[in-house]
């Protein structure tokens, strides 16, 4: 049995005014009853409340003792919906003169149910005395059934004291409220097919919401991240964007790192595009270019005649950068002094032009890069040990073009696109080019690989671009040069332990970056530098100066002084018996 719900007469009070039954005429008393249950039916109020006002106005219009309305729930069990005339509790006595049995006759049969003496009717004897709640006169019972679009929803049924005058009006009153239970079945109906279609909205609502936040919690690395000058679709690459990406979200400081011509600026930029400063200004610098002096000015500015030359104001990169994005490249190369007062300005930021006194306060995102060995050089004291916590917020690790084979043939066509536009040619990579190329080491990474493409570009003797076009293939590959000149300034002492290995040093960034263990070689190059493909990757230990300024940088850790070199700790052990260097120990 599903939860009674009721609206007592008390509650709405409509009636009150209205004239007696007998003192209307016969003619408009349906007319006006059906009229107001209308505006009943149609008013804004929720379900329970309407079906209780419309049995409660039936009094009104209708000769009766008691009202009462049955609806089925949507599981099939019924429910007293509304009731008028009874006072009784309504948890205790809530079928006060329906029984189970007539309503399962009525909606059963889906017809009118008349009977003019319930204790003569065999469907009341289970009930009879609740029936005629102490009636001593015959009670007459009148029951419709409720229902909509061939759906048996309930019943409404009243019962009155028999007398001669009610009986005369009982097919009216049949027909009254048989027009009555029509409108109440469709009212019902649209209530439920609002309710279902409404809680529908709110589920709908709710994925939707629930979907939202899964994507927000979602890893970026669902979603691919696509930056305009970048390009590659390797793993590694792929991993950096999406790292970008999230970073550039924040005013964190980022600290860019790898290798030569891996795209630091690019990536900085990308940076700068993705963040909510995108619209303000993107200023860069590279500090490698310019000495202490003209450093200083370029980044804080300078008062009119701060120094000779001077002869106006200007404005700093820090000042023009305001509220966007600055970019200080070659971090590593400045000086230990002026590092104190890059310091104070992030920390602080504010600063003061050359020659100036005025504290100016600036809203700048911080981007360093730099290819340099901070750690290496906070150790060896080179570099401020707080300026490095303060830049390296946020690292990220540039990869190698060694690391992204796949996206050496993307690079190149790209490379030969931008050719071609400005040269107004029409050139092409030949499969076995584009294998040749995909083979190449490019110690000078995409910058290298720019320039082997345009060099190739240039001096190809056809619109399309062959293996014999590349300058590897006729000795001519500028990396082997730089690696024969380096092989060439050695002693060429071929018997030599390191003349023999000429294994090329990779930079302790590199060696962090590939997650190179202790003890463990360094793979470089496998095809080796005779190889035309090679490059130059460093210098080779040949003496035994160097290997000892190794050995105390490492603290006479030969594993340590092994991955400095690009040597194993077993080269090392060697090279330290045939020069007779006693190894410290502590």
């Amino acid at each position: 049995m599903g939860q009674v719900m009721r609206d007592r007469v008390h509650e709405v009070g409509v009636g009150d005014a209205r004239p007696p039954i007998k003192a209307m005429h016969g003619a408009n008393i349906p007319l006006r009853g059906l009229y107001e249950i209308s505006e009943i039916l149609t008013a804004p109020t929720r379900l329970q409340i309407t079906l209780g006002n419309v049995v409660n106005i039936l009094s009104s219009f209708v000769q009766m003792r008691h009202g009462e309305m049955v609806i089925k729930e949507a599981a099939g069990e019924l429910e007293i919906a509304a009731t008028a005339g009874n006072k009784h509790a309504p948890q205790s006595d809530w079928r006060r003169f329906t029984p189970q049995a007539v309503v399962d006759r009525i909606c059963a049969t889906g017809r009118p149910l008349v009977i003019h003496d319930v204790s003569k009717s065999e469907l009341f004897q289970a009930d009879l005395q609740t029936a005629l709640g102490g009636a001593t006169m015959p009670v007459t019972f009148i029951g419709v059934p409720i229902e909509a679009e061939d759906e048996m929803l309930g019943t409404l049924s009243i019962d009155r004291i028999r007398d001669g005058a009610a009986s005369v009006h009982c097919d009216e009153d049949v027909s009254l409220l048989t027009m009555v239970a029509n409108l109440v079945g469709r009212t019902i109906r649209l209530h439920r097919i609002l309710s279902t279609d409404r809680q529908r909205l709110f589920e709908e609502e709710g994925r939707a919401e629930n979907s939202r936040d899964e994507k927000e919690a979602r890893p970026a690395r669902h979603s691919p991240v696509k930056i305009d000058g970048i390009i590659g679709e390797s793993l590694a690459l792929k991993q950096v964007l999406e790292t970008a990406a999230v970073v550039a979200r924040t005013n964190s400081t980022v600290l860019l790192r790898g290798e030569s011509g891996t795209g630091k600026e690019f990536f900085a930029q990308a940076i700068h595009k993705l963040s909510p400063r995108s619209k303000k200004a993107f200023v860069k610098l590279n500090c490698a270019a310019l000495p202490e002096s003209v450093l200083e000015s370029e980044l804080f500015g300078h008062e009119k005649g701060a120094f000779t030359g001077a002869v106006a104001q200007r404005a700093g990169r820090f000042e023009l950068a305001n509220g966007g994005t600055l970019l200080l490249d070659e971090i590593g190369e400045i000086s230990p002094a002026f590092q104190a007062k890059l310091l104070r300005v992030l920390q602080e930021g504010e600063l003061e032009r050359v020659g100036g006194t005025r504290t100016l306060t600036v809203d700048v995102r911080l981007i360093c890069a730099t290819n340099k060995d901070l750690e290496t050089a906070v150790v060896n004291g080179e570099f401020r040990a707080d300026l490095y916590y303060r830049i390296n917020v946020v690292p990220i690790m540039l990869p190698p073009l060694r690391e992204r084979p796949g996206d050496i043939p993307r690079l190149a066509k790209a490379f030969l696109d931008r050719f071609n536009s400005e040269n107004h040619r029409e050139l092409a990579f030949a499969p076995s080019a584009l294998d040749l190329i995909s083979q190449c080491y490019f110690p000078g990474n995409v910058r290298e690989l720019e320039n082997c493409v345009r060099r190739t570009a240039t001096l190809a003797r056809s619109s399309t671009i062959a293996t014999s076009d590349f300058a590897c293939q006729n000795s001519q590959c500028l990396s082997s040069l730089l690696w024969k000149g380096a092989d060439r300034a050695n002693d060429g002492n071929a018997s030599d332990e390191f003349g023999r290995n000429r294994m090329p040093v990779e930079s302790p960034l590199g060696a962090r970056r590939t997650g190179a263990s202790e003890g463990a070689a360094v793979p470089v190059n496998a095809r080796g530098p005779s190889h035309p493909a090679s490059g130059a990757t460093g210098m080779r230990v040949t003496d035994g100066d160097r290997l000892i300024d190794a050995m105390q940088k490492a603290g006479w850790v030969q594993a340590k002084a092994g991955r400095i070199l690009g040597l194993t700790p077993r080269q090392v052990g060697y090279a330290l018996r045939r020069h007779g260097i006693e190894v410290k120990k502590f």
